[in-house]
């Protein structure tokens, strides 16, 4: 059991996002733990296609995303007022470890689809979050 948890989400699938939350309740100690559920906007980091966004359009981006986050938090049934929602932006696990790191998690909670040849010769965030972060990681297979 844990007092700290983290848990990445896409947003684009709010179904196995609410599963991955309901998975981390589980495994929180009491209802004085917390749930830390994030989301990562990715960036662009090469010039030539950022140039081609309005100038707001990564601040209105981390808004929108916000928003969505808030809206699906507020419909996940929770023990108590424990879950907190983090939006950042850059490389998926990069942010993912420098939150965990941030908020002193204990374990990250995350979800990983089943491997394809791609994801052997590319290495997945999953794959790469199980390997270099600090914390214990609990891979919840689709």
């Amino acid at each position: 059991m844990y007092h700290n948890i983290l848990v990445p989400v896409d947003l684009s699938n709010i179904k196995q996002a609410k599963k991955l939350i309901g998975i981390a309740q589980d495994m929180l100690i009491d209802d004085n733990s917390e749930l830390h559920v994030m989301t990562v906007v990715p960036t662009y980091n090469m010039p030539i296609v950022g140039s081609h966004f309005p100038k707001d359009f990564e601040e209105k981006t981390l808004q929108d995303v916000g928003d969505v986050l808030k809206q699906t938090l507020d419909v996940v049934e929770t023990p108590s007022g424990n879950i907190k929602g983090h939006v950042t932006h850059g490389n998926i696990y990069d942010e993912i470890m420098k939150v965990a790191d941030k908020l002193n998690c204990e374990l990250i909670v995350l979800a990983s689809h089943r491997p394809e040849l791609k994801d052997y010769l590319l290495g997945p965030n999953a794959a790469r979050v199980v390997r270099h972060a600090k914390q214990s990681v609990f891979v919840v297979r689709d």
